[in-house]
């Protein structure tokens, strides 16, 4: 395993900070550095590579990403001749597979962990944001805004908080004014959309919960898949509070959900506060009607979902 590490981050930002600072700690500080993207090249020149010395330096740093682009099948080879290096590597190579998720029921991933150190890189985008701006007088609550207009997203808040800092480059704060004026609202997909539909109706505010509606209308998602959102939102929101009841944080709740990042659960937790056990149950219920409804009488669906939305007695 030593030299051969597999991450794992939704986050290119946060991989390559996990690759420098493993570099720096295994002092390959000066080794030369190739990058492979196997959706653009072989296996075989990465393993070519691997097996031949440098010229221009004793040590060398190797980076795949794309792994999961390649068929097993097809390249079983190659991949039996990653298997071997990877049983018997170089101590003068330093190899990273990253990948944004690793598929873990195919055995070939299971096959890499077993002789890779897997790292699971998981960033909070709320610290993320903080450190970026540490230079900057800005107000703590605004941390989290810029973060909500990010949709948690690391490689979008960095590429926020660069024009931020550009544009108060001489003044050195940072205003909720700027941060409306320079930061562009990142659209999310339809679960972004769902979760957000369901905090304006978590927080009663009818008005913007069927702004949300109209908004997921727009991504020419038919009512009935806009239901199945909502009632999966609410179930996930009924799980958590379990969770959280058995005092679990959000990490251990991400893992027994079988979330990958702990950021929707963490956005998760801020809406259980709104609900009860049951008023959860019985909201799933209601949902479970209106479905069934649907698929069983002409009623419009836009008027049975416009009403749930208008009642919002929860």
């Amino acid at each position: 395993m030593q030299n051969n590490y597999l991450l794992e981050s939704s986050s290119s930002i946060s991989i390559n900070k996990e690759i420098d600072k493993i570099i720096k700690d295994a002092n390959f500080l000066n080794a030369t550095k190739s990058v492979y993207d196997l959706s653009e090249v072989l296996l075989d020149d990465v393993l070519e590579d691997l097996d031949t010395y440098s010229f221009l330096s004793d040590k060398k740093v190797i980076i795949i990403n794309n792994l999961d682009s390649i068929s097993t099948e097809q390249f079983k080879d190659s991949i039996e001749h990653l298997y071997r290096y990877l049983d018997n590597p170089s101590s003068d190579n330093l190899l990273f597979i990253c990948s944004s998720k690793f598929n873990n029921t195919l055995k070939f991933t299971k096959e890499l962990k077993k002789r890779m150190t897997f790292i699971e890189i998981t960033t909070d985008p709320i610290k993320f944001t903080k450190e970026a701006l540490k230079d900057y007088k800005i107000d703590k609550n605004l941390f989290n805004y810029i973060s909500e207009k990010c949709l948690g997203d690391i490689n979008k808040i960095e590429n926020e908080c660069n024009k931020l800092k550009n544009y108060k480059l001489v003044e050195k704060e940072i205003l909720k004014s700027d941060i409306d004026l320079v930061v562009t609202e990142r659209l999310g997909d339809s679960t972004d959309l769902t979760f957000q539909f369901n905090r304006c109706l978590a927080e009663r505010n009818t008005k913007k919960a069927l702004e949300k509606y109209y908004e997921l209308l727009n991504y020419n998602i038919e009512p009935l898949s806009i239901l199945g959102l909502l009632a999966s939102q609410i179930r996930i929101i009924y799980q958590v509070k379990v969770l959280e009841k058995r005092r679990m944080n959000a990490n251990e709740i991400a893992t027994t959900l079988g979330e990958k990042n702990s950021y929707r659960v963490k956005k998760t937790m801020e809406l259980t506060r709104y609900y009860t056990e049951d008023e959860l149950l019985k909201l799933m219920i209601r949902l479970s009607d209106i479905d069934l409804k649907i698929k069983t009488t002409d009623t419009d669906p836009n008027l049975l979902i416009e009403l749930f939305i208008l009642e919002n007695k929860m």
